[in-house]
């Protein structure tokens, strides 16, 4: 079986999480052994059948997660490009990266939920050409590059980033978009996918990430220089959980060996990373997959 990286999804909406559970969350599964933490960059959420909810901002969270942990890497899953000007996007990604000694992964995708965009004045047209502009300027600023962009959407003129950054952070995509993928594909380092995309099973995985693998050859860049990295659903407790769930998805469930089974077979479908998203995350769950966690075959972070 293949090395496995095995990263965590700290709570976004699921309840109020505040900034002491979330640290205690974060020490808890660098403790337990996960590799990563994540957060998601939303601004709300409003669905018929549920409240109307949203989670502390992402880079913030990142900023102070990154000052609260030592080993694992961290990073947001994915960030919205459209949620921030480029430019300054950069900045705050080269400030997490050095708080954190270079354990920052950055994140990218174009947003989904029209809600969000709507309710904050964020434009939710030509979303894919928005996110070509800003990526071109995120990635060359995080690359140490002076730059000058005039787009359709973005401007800069000679912008640096100072202090200068002493590495370029990872790049990793979150999208699907044949668009976004042909922009991206040359420059990251990984691409992700949510559980749902691929029904959290080996076999669709598999099947979505050829075409991953194919998008990066129409690309020009070799698909085994791309790690890839899949979001699975856990459900540690029925009686208890926090998520809806989602038609045509079958989540990985106790005992332990069942679900260490289901992580190796992502494996072998081509996942370089699993970014467990446990239901329900509480401190007692987290603890409870460390059992899960011993019997991988993991890479050293």
């Amino acid at each position: 079986m293949r090395p496995l990286h095995v990263g965590l999804q700290l709570p976004e909406v699921e309840r109020h999480v505040g900034w002491a559970e979330c640290a205690t969350l974060a020490r808890v599964a660098e403790e337990t052994g996960f590799d990563s933490i994540w957060v998601g960059d939303h601004l709300l959420y409003r669905d018929d059948d549920r409240p109307e909810r949203g989670p502390w901002d992402a880079f913030s969270l990142l900023a102070a997660l990154a000052a609260v942990t030592e080993r694992v890497r961290l990073g947001p899953l994915v960030a919205c490009t459209a949620f921030h000007h480029p430019a300054i996007l950069a900045r705050k990604a080269a400030a997490i990266d050095e708080i954190s000694g270079g354990r920052f992964v950055l994140g990218l995708g174009a947003g989904w939920n029209e809600t969000e965009f709507r309710a904050f004045g964020i434009p939710f047209d030509h979303r894919a050409s928005r996110f070509e502009e800003a990526f071109e300027i995120v990635r060359r600023l995080l690359s140490g590059e002076r730059v000058t962009f005039s787009g359709r959407f973005h401007h800069v003129e000679d912008a640096v980033l100072l202090p200068r950054v002493e590495r370029r952070p990872i790049l990793m995509v979150g999208s699907t978009g044949q668009r976004i993928l042909s922009a991206v594909l040359p420059h990251v380092d990984a691409w992700n996918t949510w559980y749902d995309w691929y029904g959290n099973t080996p076999d669709r995985f598999a099947e979505r990430s050829r075409s991953i693998s194919e998008a990066a050859e129409r690309a020009g860049r070799n698909p085994q220089d791309i790690e890839r990295s899949a979001c699975v659903l856990v459900v540690m407790d029925r009686t208890a959980r926090e998520r809806p769930p989602v038609s045509g998805v079958v989540p990985l469930e106790p005992p332990a060996d069942r679900i260490a089974a289901g992580l190796r077979d992502l494996a072998e479908a081509g996942a370089n990373e699993a970014i467990i998203v446990v239901d329900p995350i509480t401190e007692r769950s987290v603890r409870e997959l460390t059992e899960v966690l011993a019997l991988l075959d993991r890479p050293p972070n």
